[in-house]
Parts: structure tokens; C-alpha cells; sequence
């Protein structure tokens, strides 16, 4: 999969650059990300990023009001028989609220199912984080079930729960987003 430059009402994602790298990382670093998405180094991201375009994911920088506000990957099953896409984001907490995360969100999606022909997406935020959980509700993923002591939270030290959650086309919230693609 290819990341291509995707726009909606009021953000943009493009496709992540070296450049890029120093602010994603310091994002990332911020404790109300990182208690979601481990902090790295800039060095740390730098690496995540190169092997995981190696691997064929999508890789996006989201902007709005002309600067860095977070970060979209984006990954394929590529088997016949289980094709489908998923997706994980992170944002600057300083924009959480205004609705950038489930814009961002569906349009990278309308991108999975409209250009790639990707007949389900799905996400799977941890169980506890309500926030993110409300947000891909928002977009119109559903909840699909509990997978029980699915990543390892370092926070709290211990194995935690993950919500997987999916979305068909049919589902997809698009009032909230006019997409353009580039």
C-alpha cells in the first residue's frame, strides 16, 4: 500500500517524510499519548517507520491549520479469502475534542474501501481508552468483541484488553468529512 496525499474539510494527511519524524516523536512522547502508543525517540520512529513501509503499510502525517497534529498508519491482509485493512492513530492532545481524529479517521477508511477496494476496516483500540473508543463510533466502527489480554500496558504493568472494532462501507459516517483525494 501506497500512503498518497488525502484531504477532508479541515485536515490533510500526507504521506509521512523524514522531516516529519522529529515532531511525530515528540507527539508521541506526550503522556497522554504515550499511555496508549509507548513513547520513542525520534531515532525509535525513525526506524518503526522504515521497516513498516517495508512491510507495506501506509504511513501519514495529519495536519490541520498548517502544522503537525498527529499520525495515521494504515496496513492490509492481503489474503483472498481474509482481505481487509486496518487502521491506528495517534493525535496531539492539544487538538483532542474537535472532532480531527474521526475526521482523519474516515478519510484514510474511504480511502481503504474506495481506493484499494477494501471491503472492511478494522481498528482495535484498547478496551479502557473511552476516548478513542467514542471517536471510531463516531466514524461508525462497531464493536466486535473483547480479545482479552491483548497488549501489554506499561503503564499499569500488566496485560490489558483490547476492543476490536470494524467498519463496512455501509457504516461509514461521511457527514462530518468532504473527501478529495490528491
Amino acid at each position: 500500500m501506497k500512503a498518497v496525499v488525502l484531504e477532508s474539510d479541515r485536515t490533510t494527511l500526507r504521506p509521512v517524510t523524514a522531516d516529519d519524524i522529529d515532531e511525530l516523536s515528540a507527539i508521541r512522547s506526550k503522556p497522554e499519548v504515550a499511555r496508549w502508543w509507548r513513547a520513542r525517540t525520534a531515532d525509535e520512529v525513525h526506524r518503526e517507520w522504515v521497516k513498516a513501509l517495508d512491510e507495506g503499510e501506509a504511513h501519514w502525517t495529519v495536519w490541520a491549520d498548517d502544522r503537525r497534529i498527529g499520525f495515521v498508519q494504515a496496513y492490509e491482509e492481503v489474503e483472498d479469502d481474509f482481505r481487509h485493512a486496518g487502521i491506528d492513530i495517534y493525535l496531539d492532545p492539544t487538538v483532542h475534542g474537535r472532532g480531527y481524529g474521526r475526521e482523519a479517521t474516515a478519510r484514510v477508511a474511504r480511502f481503504l474501501f474506495e481506493d484499494l477496494d477494501h471491503h472492511r476496516v478494522i481498528i482495535d483500540p484498547t478496551a479502557s481508552n473511552s476516548v478513542a473508543v467514542r471517536c471510531y463510533e463516531g466514524v461508525g466502527f462497531k464493536r466486535v468483541g473483547i480479545m482479552r489480554e491483548y497488549w501489554f500496558d506499561h503503564a499499569e504493568q500488566r496485560w490489558a484488553d483490547g476492543l476490536l472494532m470494524d467498519l463496512l462501507p455501509g457504516d461509514l459516517r461521511s457527514a462530518d468529512i468532504a473527501a478529495r483525494s490528491n
